[in-house]
């Protein structure tokens, strides 16, 4: 059995490591492949065997937990990446409220899942079956996440795309948080122990 925090801080990594690409493609008009990759692919394993699994492995999640790390440490660089996690977990709640939604994100997934299989999660196409599930679904819910960045780059449809893709996988990091014990008040009562298995995974 894994202790407490273990699982709670690999889906607060994966929540991390989304928005922090959802923040450099907003500003640089890129993402980094390899920390894109597993977040996304996230979004498709519903059924994984443990938390771990549902990332591809702890090792994926090594900017995430940098970034966890940091914030914990009050040693963060990005003023809006905090609030950006915070406003995904309450989209995040909301979110699971509205079972329609929940059914047609859930549909959508499953319908893009092949697609994903094939070519690949971060593949253009697949960020665009996926953006275009986050905008027709959960972007209709407030309070709707505000993407600040360059707007040379945030008005290209493929940015978009990428953005909400990686936005659909930050809210599926922020409902595996909650499943598995996640509040807000562990960041005032656990902190302690929640960098203790950060640093666990980083070793």
């Amino acid at each position: 059995m894994n202790p407490p925090y273990d699982d709670r801080v690999l889906a607060l990594a994966g929540l991390a490591q989304a928005l922090r690409q959802v923040r450099r493609i907003a500003e640089t008009g890129q993402s980094e492949t390899a920390a894109a990759r597993p977040v996304l692919d996230s979004v498709f394993r519903i059924d994984a065997d443990s938390t771990a699994e549902v990332y591809g492995g702890a090792r994926a999640l090594a900017p995430g937990l940098r970034l966890l790390a940091n914030h914990l440490s009050s040693r963060g660089d990005d003023p809006l990446l905090p609030r950006l996690a915070l406003a995904t977990v309450q989209l995040e709640r909301r979110f699971s409220g509205e079972p329609e939604i929940v059914a047609a994100v859930a549909a959508g997934i499953a319908a893009i899942a092949p697609q994903a299989e094939a070519l690949d999660s971060t593949h253009p196409e697949v960020l665009s079956a996926l953006g275009a599930l986050y905008a027709d679904t959960i972007s209709n819910l407030r309070p709707r996440i505000m993407v600040q960045g360059n707007p040379h780059y945030l008005g290209q449809p493929g940015v978009v795309s990428e953005i909400r893709a990686l936005l659909l996988a930050a809210v599926r990091s922020a409902l595996l948080w909650r499943q598995v014990g996640g509040n807000q008040w562990q960041f005032l009562l656990a902190r302690r122990a929640m960098l203790d298995s950060v640093a666990r995974h980083l070793d």
